[in-house]
């Protein structure tokens, strides 16, 4: 692609951009309907199957990257990825939440609190992790990776039996909060293709289909936006902290309105804090493909965006506690602290990446 003009690398970038949306919805139902048809709903291997489909873009941006030795890109968007997945409850709080309360108001559960402790106990292990020596690895892996991922899997089983219990009033909810039980969507979308008379067997072929797609496409939108980001002087890391991981971001929203849409608010906020608790499992597949300690050579700007990315975290998560019931401009006041952080946090970026 290196000798392509810009104008057909922008073409092809927003094509691949187009197919992850249209196979992320495809994605997102399927999930939904082999989720309830095998009885995962609860388990952990659902949470799993969930957390692996909404981040497929980004698992084959990282694969990519780290094959080819990009380890700019692929830190750049697993990191990035974070920050702006957290924006996209902005958007959900502004274009899908209808009323006069805002999303964490009627979202609010100390299960999805306890979400947000996770993703930030993983972005804590990553800094740590950046601080040890690159040396440190054994059959291609380094310790921090692993701890990520353990730390990810228990993470997943404590939510889990938080999710059928927790010895507080009503469980953890609210009152005035959601109507209907988390969740519910799925439900709905697995009723639906029994009445459009969708079988397992064809849902799961959709299901590999989408994946493929959103694979393929995620691999061009990364070779594709290298170039472009090479063609117009913008950094790798700025790259994938901004344009590529808004690309990948994409299913997260189309799902997330829909859910919102459907009232069913706590797992649109769930599928966001659960895909950004996973983002960093992938330094594990990347330092296995690349054969380098990746997170050790993790750039000033790759911290920061990891510093950024808790402090969105937190946000939302006091807006989950105190469930604030204004709105302003149609977004509650956590939400316009998260877009107003971000906006800064990016000029914070800029700065940072051009630090000598």
């Amino acid at each position: 692609m290196s000798g392509s003009p810009v104008w057909l690398l922008a073409v092809t970038f927003l094509v691949a951009g187009a197919a992850i949306w249209a196979a992320g919805i495809q994605l997102a139902d399927q999930t939904d309907v082999l989720t309830m048809r095998l009885g995962l709903g609860s388990a952990l291997g659902g949470l799993i199957l969930l957390a692996i489909a909404t981040n497929l873009p980004e698992i084959a941006i990282v694969a990519a990257a780290a094959v080819s030795g990009n380890t700019g890109v692929a830190v750049g968007n697993i990191l990035g990825g974070i920050a702006i997945q957290t924006v996209v409850l902005v958007a959900l709080d502004a274009f899908g939440v209808g009323g006069s309360r805002p999303l964490t108001y009627r979202a609010a559960s100390l299960v999805l609190v306890l979400e947000a402790v996770l993703v930030v106990v993983v972005l804590a292990i990553v800094i740590g992790g950046a601080q040890m020596p690159a040396t440190l690895i054994t059959a291609r892996l380094t310790p921090a990776p692993v701890l990520i991922l353990v730390v990810w899997v228990l993470g997943l089983l404590v939510l889990q039996r938080a999710g059928r219990s927790l010895p507080w009033h009503e469980s953890g909810q609210p009152p005035d909060g959601q109507q209907e039980p988390r969740g519910h969507r799925t439900a709905m979308t697995e009723q639906q293709a029994t009445a459009e008379g969708i079988s397992t067997a064809r849902a799961a072929v959709t299901f590999g289909f989408a994946a493929a797609v959103t694979l393929i496409a995620g691999v061009v939108l990364e070779r594709s936006g290298d170039v472009i980001a090479d063609h117009i002087g913008l950094s790798g890391v700025l790259f994938g902290a901004t344009v590529l991981a808004a690309a990948t971001s994409l299913p997260e929203l189309s799902t997330g309105l829909r859910s919102v849409r459907h009232g069913d608010y706590q797992l649109a906020v769930s599928d966001i804090f659960g895909g950004n608790a996973f983002l960093p499992v992938l330094f594990a597949p990347a330092t296995l493909l690349s054969g380098h300690a990746v997170l050790p050579a993790a750039q000033r700007t790759d911290i920061y965006l990891t510093a950024l990315g808790i402090v969105l975290t937190l946000i939302y998560a006091a807006g989950l506690l105190f469930r604030p019931r204004r709105r302003i401009a149609r977004l509650g006041v956590d939400s316009l602290a998260v877009v107003t952080f971000y906006g800064l946090g990016m000029v914070g970026l800029f700065t940072v990446s051009n630090m000598r």
